[in-house]
């Protein structure tokens, strides 16, 4: 299906009846990354997932978002969609505006579930500064030319992550977002709060889950064993058990 918020083409799926779910998927993913939790959780509830914009077939916002301005979509997205209230599911970058949404937002979250969840700044080290000069660096690289763009690309494919590297015109909108800080946020959330984390996840540690613990009012954490960043792929039964007993 397809609705338009903001002028921009959305993509989203919805299946089942009942109390409205919401689900998040991380970067680089789309609607059918949930899938099957999608298809468990709809035998109980209205489950919705969606495209974010610049993902899947969901139309890429006209300039660089960070999780502020996605909360401020999937807000507008809950008017569209006649959803008052939801439990919201998000997994990494979904995790970041799920925190937004539930902290600026409370009335419109039910229960909030956060997957291997992005949002926290980990401690700077010198390898990283390097690696921030050298890419301003390259960005610098491409005034000069065909071969400075050449050496552009070549930094680029040396000190970028592998998200980065593919981000293509959402690169702008990754990097304003991991560098948006969401841990003051932490404190403000209202909603019951399920954390659920891959024991080996190497992409957002078992140590953000554990500050996320602390500072949300009402959490709890549930750690997967031989689960990774997508844990909810890794231990699916016991993910979809998990979640199940913690909505109802």
């Amino acid at each position: 299906m397809f609705t338009e918020i903001d002028n921009l083409k959305i993509a989203y799926q919805v299946e089942g009846a009942g109390t409205p779910v919401v689900l998040l998927h991380g970067w680089g993913g789309e609607a059918n990354s949930f899938r099957p939790v999608f298809d468990s959780l709809s035998r109980f509830y209205q489950v919705y997932a969606l495209d974010l914009p610049g993902f899947g077939l969901s139309e890429i916002p006209p300039t660089a978002w960070d999780a502020s301005d996605y909360a401020k979509f999937l807000s507008a997205f809950f008017q569209k969609l006649h959803i008052n209230k939801a439990h919201l599911i998000g997994h990494s970058y979904g995790g970041r505006i799920s925190i937004v949404m539930a902290a600026e937002e409370p009335e419109k979250i039910d229960k909030l579930i956060l997957v291997d969840s992005a949002g926290i700044i980990p401690p700077r080290t010198t390898k990283y500064y390097i690696r921030i000069s050298l890419a301003k660096v390259g960005r610098l690289m491409r005034y000069c030319g065909t071969l400075g763009n050449r050496l552009a690309d070549n930094i680029t494919q040396r000190v970028g992550s592998e998200d980065y590297r593919e981000a293509g015109p959402m690169r702008a909108t990754m990097v304003k977002s991991v560098n948006q800080n969401l841990r003051p946020l932490l404190a403000k959330i209202q909603a019951s709060t399920l954390l659920i984390w891959g024991e080996n996840d190497t992409d957002t540690p078992i140590s953000f889950g554990r500050i996320m613990e602390k500072e949300i009012p009402d959490a709890g954490l549930v750690i997967l064993k031989d689960a990774g960043h997508f844990s909810y792929l890794d231990q699916l039964p016991q993910f979809c058990e998990t979640v199940t007993d913690f909505l109802a």
